[in-house]
């Protein structure tokens, strides 16, 4: 560390909590340095030459000379393979137990001496040097891995290993996480690492707070996601390939993973974008049905004076006639910032301000920090040492850190009796009235002066009995805390669903909610950044997440603030939030125009509310993301793959928010079909460009020639919004009615289909005489 550290630490984080942070830091770094020695000489390792294969139940293990490999492929087409003996299980990932195989798959001899298991669905070839190739059923090669190799160290210890991989060279890579470059991951290397940031973020920034090594591949071949059951330190570096590339032959494209330790193993899920993400659900988690409040706007701000400030926010809300369905309330609210307290002093009468604003529709949702202030007396503390629940080094002794109260330490959220004693703490949180909790600082955040901001790596967890060290815990210990919190809700109000999302998690993180972009940075390359989180995130499994509307760290312009808020009002996670001491973020503090331009699409969404609820049912039953890329019903359209700045919401409606500034009308690509612009109700037909006005009062909104879309009426009764189908083409569309909150939600989900008769258009209903419910029809019914 030199003397600059020292400063920056003390001016951010004034002089005590700085020169704790420089404490921490030193600590950290000793803890390291007795708890995890070099590494040494290491001896490097390939698999060797296949010497036999037996079949196994749905697959085979194939021995090589210095290495063995198991191949299996699932009832349901889903390849699971790993080296060393690596199984399935135990997993973080995983929902459940494994996948059933497909005892019909069969193990067949291969040319050059290798061997093939061949399903109805997919077909996997290993060659007799340990290359694996995922084909198609027809033989198109999707995805081929070369031979790993190994690095063990000679004096113990895990084995570092590097797995490349070849795709088409015309293939997209999707996917890793939450990623502020994107959706489409160019050239480059990024980090497999849960980080705070620490500050705003844009787009060149990586790693942000939600890591996982999911690749979601488009090429023309077919799609295929490919998961490395891996929470270890990593990173993988990507490469597109390029057509006609050398002399006329294709470069193909490639994929880097190296892993600082950890297992060998590989899930890979082929078919359709839908059949890919539904398989990935099965595997690893339904996605949590959140509330249908929760589907409404949010509003949020580290500093908000106290609770008179918050009721007069409300009020205000009220008095406009904007809808609002949740304040949430920053770690300013607790006392000293301690988890599970309250400042008394500016809140009062808690209870009774929750109890008076749900009345009023509005729920109110507490942030939730893991770090626990090291304080004799405080109930949290105390009662996490009965329980001998936090983490400890190496030598026994509880690791502390820094974080907002002060010196913290760390519950660890790998002992299923830790994750029970914490989940029983929200009990607290139940009393005070909140309704819904987000996690925040859980990558785990511990200040530091130099050096990485999080705990020492040598810092021991328990990994549900098998014991182990923060290297491996690191990357699922939010995954971890967000389960804890959503058991512990589901035991202590059986009859209300969970609502609570995390900043940081892993892969399977959608079973317990979702997450948030975290600290974006307020500016145009943060806005753009918050749309590629959101698309990303959907094609890793986790299908409800947002931006802070404005970005966390700084002032929007009006201009900047409502194509924010305006782009927000589509994604599932609706919430303006921002840092102190950012200028004030309610809509009506941006002059009238915005206040106006705000209002309208604020009533939209809440329009839209039906169907919201109806997507987040077709989440949870299908793993399809809200919000999807315009590739989605047709990847092998190469246009639309790098098509960016655009997105569908489900099937129905195509939203083109306006990401730069000044723009007052912006090109849209089109996919196949008829589409109508719902603001003009003008008809275009896809594929194509069209250039769309985009006024600062609205952005483009696309709905597809006959879809059926649930609103809300004006007398909040639930109709159908008809969008002509095209002549000689039929149209559809979905509804679940579900009244909102509990554990049983009514889940039937109705079918309507829509076709042309004579001049008009005739909607019906799967398995029922009539629709039951009010039909406005919109666009042209002729030509």
């Amino acid at each position: 560390m030199d003397g600059r550290d020292l400063v920056r630490s003390v001016a951010e984080m004034g002089t005590a909590q700085g020169l704790r942070a420089v404490r921490a830091a030193w600590r950290r770094r000793r803890t390291d340095a007795v708890g995890l020695p070099a590494r040494g000489a290491e001896r490097a390792r390939v698999p060797g030459l296949l010497t036999d294969a037996e079949e196994r139940p749905g697959g085979a293990l194939l021995r090589f000379t210095r290495s063995e490999l198991r191949v299996q492929v699932s009832a349901g087409g889903t390849v699971f393979y790993a080296w060393d003996g690596a199984a399935p299980a135990p997993s973080y990932a995983l929902r459940g137990n494994p996948p059933e195989p497909d005892r019909r798959a069969v193990l067949e001899p291969d040319k050059d001496g290798g061997w093939r298991v061949v399903s109805e669905r997919v077909k996997v070839v290993v060659s007799r040097h340990g290359a694996v190739e995922v084909c198609t059923r027809g033989g198109m090669v999707l995805r081929r891995e070369l031979p790993p190799r190994w690095w063990e160290p000679l004096t113990g210890g895990p084995a570092r290993w590097v797995q490349r991989s070849e795709v088409a060279a015309d293939a997209r890579f999707f996917g890793l996480g939450g990623r502020a470059a994107g959706p489409r991951l160019r050239d480059g290397s990024y980090r497999l690492w849960n980080t705070d940031p620490g500050g705003g973020f844009g787009p060149g920034d990586d790693p942000l707070s939600v890591t996982m090594p999911v690749q979601l591949v488009v090429a023309d071949a077919g799609t295929h996601l490919a998961f490395y059951d891996n929470p270890w330190d990593g990173r993988v570096v990507l490469r597109e390939g390029e057509e006609g590339a050398g002399s006329g032959h294709d470069r193909p494209g490639t994929s880097e993973l190296r892993m600082e330790g950890g297992p060998l193993r590989t899930w890979v899920l082929v078919g359709t974008p839908a059949r890919v993400l539904r398989g990935w659900a099965v595997l690893t988690g339904a996605p949590a049905l959140p509330p249908s409040w929760a589907l409404g706007h949010h509003h949020a701000r580290l500093g908000f004076g106290g609770q008179r400030e918050v009721a007069l926010i409300a009020a205000g809300y009220r008095d406009r006639g904007l809808p609002l369905s949740a304040i949430h309330l920053d770690i300013d609210h607790l006392d000293g910032n301690r988890v599970f307290t309250v400042d008394h002093e500016r809140f009062p009468a808690l209870p009774k301000l929750a109890k008076e604003l749900r009345e009023q529709g509005v729920r109110l949702v507490s942030v939730v920090d893991p770090a626990v202030k090291a304080e004799p007396g405080l109930a949290a503390y105390e009662s996490g040492r009965a329980a001998d629940a936090f983490v400890r080094d190496g030598r026994g002794e509880t690791v502390r850190g820094v974080v907002w109260p002060g010196e913290t330490v760390f519950p660890d959220f790998t002992d299923p009796r830790v994750r029970k004693w914490w989940g029983g703490l929200y009990a607290e949180r139940l009393r005070q009235g909140f309704s819904g909790f987000w996690h925040d600082m859980n990558e785990p955040v511990s200040f530091a002066a130099f050096g990485e901001a999080t705990l020492p790596r040598s810092a021991r967890h328990a990994l549900e009995g098998r014991g182990g060290d923060h290297r491996e815990a690191h990357n699922v210990y939010g995954l971890q805390m967000a389960r804890a919190g959503f058991e512990g809700l589901r035991e202590l109000r059986p009859q209300q669903r969970p609502f609570l999302f995390s900043r940081s998690g892993w892969a399977g993180m959608q079973r317990y909610g979702g997450t948030w972009s975290g600290d974006v940075a307020t500016g145009w390359p943060g806005l753009r950044a918050s749309l590629a989180l959101v698309l990303g995130l959907g094609l890793c499994g986790v299908p409800y997440s947002g931006p802070d509307v404005g970005g966390y760290d700084g002032d929007p312009s009006p201009e900047l603030y409502l194509r924010w808020f305006q782009l927000g009002a589509y994604l599932p996670l609706f919430r303006t939030h921002s840092g102190h001491p950012t200028a004030r973020r309610e809509p009506w503090e941006f002059g009238g125009q915005v206040l106006e331009h705000a209002g309208a699409v604020l009533r939209e969404r809440m329009r839209l509310l039906p169907y919201w609820v109806t997507l987040s049912h077709i989440a949870r039953r299908s793993g399809a993301p809200y919000v999807r890329p315009l590739w989605w019903n047709t990847p092998e359209d190469r246009v639309l793959r790098d098509c960016e700045d655009a997105f569908l919401l489900g099937d129905a409606l195509l939203v083109a928010p306006v990401l730069e500034s000044g723009a007052e009308r912006r090109a849209v690509r089109l996919p196949r079909g008829r589409w109508y612009d719902t603001a003009t109700g003008t008809a275009y037909e896809g594929p194509g460009q069209v250039v769309l006005d985009a006024p600062l009062s609205r952005i483009p909104v696309l709905a597809r020639a006959g879809s059926v879309i649930p609103v809300r009426g004006d007398d909040g009764a639930v109709e159908l919004e008809v969008w002509a189908p095209a002549p000689g083409r039929s149209g559809k569309g979905f509804l679940v009615e579900d009244p909102g909150d509990g554990s049983r939600p009514r889940t039937e989900l109705q079918r309507f289909t829509t076709r042309l008769r004579g001049d008009g258009v005739a909607v019906e209903r799967e398995g029922a005489r009539d629709v039951g419910y009010r039909v406005r029809i919109r666009g042209v019914t002729a030509g």
